[in-house]
């Protein structure tokens, strides 16, 4: 019997419509085995240096297969990262999964364009959701998201 898979979503944990993904994503997630981290945790920032990514570049999200591979496996940013991400939720959100056919030249600008806007929503409606106990365990070295990005 193998180990347990634990994908893993690094996402910005101060931008407002990041964690409305992530609450999307929790709440849709069938099997309840992705986990998330805020770039500005210290799970983040030191998968980051190992891996040789910017830890200051919070334009991106960055996908990791298997938490327990992440120093062999590879990390999947911006589009490859959110198909990625959002296969693991089943269902039609797994049929999404077919847009990598599609070139990356071809999906990382629309990303980019929205990454760049990302901040022009404002609030702290889903980053307060995102403290609900229920979802502690689904946050890598931490209660929940990150205190103080709220």
């Amino acid at each position: 019997m193998g180990e347990i898979r634990t994908p893993v979503l690094l996402y910005d944990g101060e931008c407002e419509l990041c964690a409305a993904v992530v609450l999307f994503m929790l709440r849709h997630d069938r099997t309840g085995s992705l986990r998330f981290a805020a770039l500005q945790s210290d799970a983040a920032r030191d998968f980051l240096s190992i891996r040789g990514l910017r830890s200051d570049d919070f334009d991106s999200l960055v996908y990791v297969s298997d938490w327990s591979g992440r120093d062999r496996l590879p990390a999947l940013l911006r589009t490859d990262g959110a198909l990625a991400a959002a296969s693991e939720l089943g269902g039609f959100w797994a049929k999404m999964a077919l847009l990598r056919t599609v070139p990356r030249w071809a999906r990382d600008p629309l990303y980019r364009v929205i990454a760049r806007s990302r901040r022009l929503v404002r609030g702290q409606t889903a980053r307060k959701a995102l403290l609900d106990p229920k979802w502690a365990s689904r946050f890598l070295n931490q209660a929940g998201p990150q205190p103080g990005t709220v």
